[in-house]
């Protein structure tokens, strides 16, 4: 395994399906960010994104789904390709549509409507037939039996793990290939969380969905992705196999911003 960004390989094969390259991110047109990040997903594909609270994880998320501009953030320089098309500048709701979306740090959700409520502004994308807009939130529900028992409950009055599933659930309803997850274990017990990763390993073994999970758990995403990224002071550290770098005696120290 190399430790160097510069000489790593992805292990995917052919044209990846993101492929992010040498982005800079600059909030307010003068604090820098993000430096130089490049990576890349396969189809199918878990990938995990480690680093420290402020090592710029959302912001790269947030570069490749479109919503830096909304925190008044540019990319100042590198692409953003989606299946071989550059999508850097595309406005977010068009960059959902064309299948990556993200789930947002935070578990945000419509805490005055029910569950129900909110996984059908999740289905509001695509606009589909009543019948297919059913069978849908029911394949939510099969995924994630919680919401079910709790589909007419406003989604502010359930648990935190709770209002996770429902933002994944939500998300899932615009047919994504590419799932952008900032931070899915925050404030959760354990158990909810394996319970989470779970699931999310389920969608991408029986769906195909891919996954770029931002966190700072890193054995938890060690454990459940195939390659990883870390990110320190808004710089890739080190990138290579999940397996290899939960190897690793060193980690702690890389968190910490001591890399080599």
């Amino acid at each position: 395994m190399s430790t160097s960004p510069e000489t790593a390989a992805p292990n995917v094969a052919g044209q990846p399906l993101l492929d992010v390259s040498g982005i800079e991110v600059v909030y307010g047109g003068a604090i820098l960010a993000v430096a130089d990040v490049s990576l890349t997903i396969g189809a199918g594909e878990i990938v995990a994104l480690l680093g420290a609270n402020g090592a710029g994880k959302s912001t790269v998320l947030k570069a490749i789904s479109g919503l830096a501009a909304a925190d008044r953030a540019t990319v100042r320089r590198g692409h953003v390709r989606f299946d071989g098309e550059d999508i850097l500048g595309t406005a977010a709701n068009r960059i959902t549509a064309r299948g990556i979306v993200h789930v947002l740090e935070g578990r945000h959700v419509f805490p005055h409507l029910t569950v129900e409520e909110n996984l059908l502004a999740g289905a509001f994308l695509h606009r589909p037939g009543r019948r297919d807009l059913l069978r849908q939130i029911e394949d939510i529900y099969e995924w994630f039996p919680r919401l079910k028992d709790k589909r007419k409950v406003q989604a502010g009055l359930t648990s935190g793990g709770e209002q996770q599933m429902l933002a994944i659930g939500r998300a899932l309803l615009t047919r994504p290939r590419l799932v952008l997850l900032d931070e899915p274990s925050m404030g959760l017990a354990p158990r909810i969380v394996q319970e989470i990763f779970r699931i999310i390993v389920r969608l991408n073994r029986e769906k195909g969905t891919a996954f770029l999970l931002a966190e700072q758990n890193a054995a938890l995403s060690l454990a459940h992705a195939s390659r990883a990224y870390i990110l320190e002071t808004g710089r890739i550290a080190l990138q290579g196999e999940a397996a290899d770098l939960a190897k690793r005696d060193d980690l702690h120290r890389i968190y910490l911003g001591d890399a080599v």
